[in-house]
């Protein structure tokens, strides 16, 4: 398993980020940059379906609100008349978690790359055809060190995550009725999301390489550009 990990997910992402830096004038900021770009087009069909699947969710509301009204007091009743909706709309629940577990191995890996692997002496598994560099500077621009942390990128990269998940929220009037328990408790958990997860970039972040933490920061940025195409289209 270990072996498979490493050809089809480590080795890969090292040579190609390698590769960059030998193309964008030896800055290893560009080479993320260029990174990530490739990154974020490789997964995008998968992304903008999750985010298109997500607005029908948010369009679907209303309808399930009925259903969990009418079906308030038999839950088994409740959770088939909900799954029947999601079927005949087209949607599931569940489909905004792909995204996010296929980049999690990836994350996993850029974060190997960028604390051991862009060492000389890992220079063994470049392919043929990527030139060797023979060393890696990980400054950028002459004053950023993309190997140490950066406690200003962490603040950016969890401000940008708090955008992202404040755009993926329904702004809607609370609505006290005996059916309502649920919902009231998926709103208290959708805004402890809200601050949690940018708490998590910033106390994870403050502590990671700096270039993982722009690669973090440049991937919301791009995932808030691709929200607001999705989100912003006219049913």
């Amino acid at each position: 398993m270990l072996a498979i990990y490493n050809e089809l997910l480590y080795r890969p992402i090292l040579n190609l980020t390698v590769a960059l830096y030998d193309l964008l004038w030896n800055d290893f900021g560009l080479a993320i940059l260029a990174l990530t770009v490739i990154v974020r087009l490789l997964i995008w069909p998968l992304t903008h379906r999750a985010l298109e699947n997500q607005k029908a969710m948010l369009e679907l509301q209303p309808k399930l609100k009925e259903v969990q009204k009418k079906h308030k007091d038999n839950k088994e009743e409740q959770a088939k008349a909900m799954m029947a909706l999601y079927a005949e709309n087209k949607v599931s629940p569940f489909s905004s978690c792909l995204p996010l577990l296929i980049q999690l191995p990836l994350f996993i890996a850029l974060y190997q790359v960028l604390s051991a692997g862009l060492k000389s002496e890992n220079f063994d598994k470049l392919y043929g055809f990527v030139a060797n560099p023979e060393h890696i500077s990980t400054m950028s621009l002459g004053f950023l060190d993309l190997a140490a942390p950066s406690i200003a990128l962490a603040v950016l990269a969890a401000a940008a995550q708090y955008v992202q998940a404040k755009m993926m929220q329904r702004k809607e009037p609370a609505v006290h009725t005996e059916g309502s328990k649920d919902e009231d408790t998926m709103a208290i958990m959708n805004k402890q999301m809200l601050y949690m997860m940018p708490a998590m970039t910033l106390f994870i972040g403050w502590k990671l390489p700096a270039g993982l933490t722009l690669y973090w920061l440049l991937t919301n940025l791009a995932m808030i550009a691709q929200q607001k195409l999705a989100f912003g289209k006219k049913k």
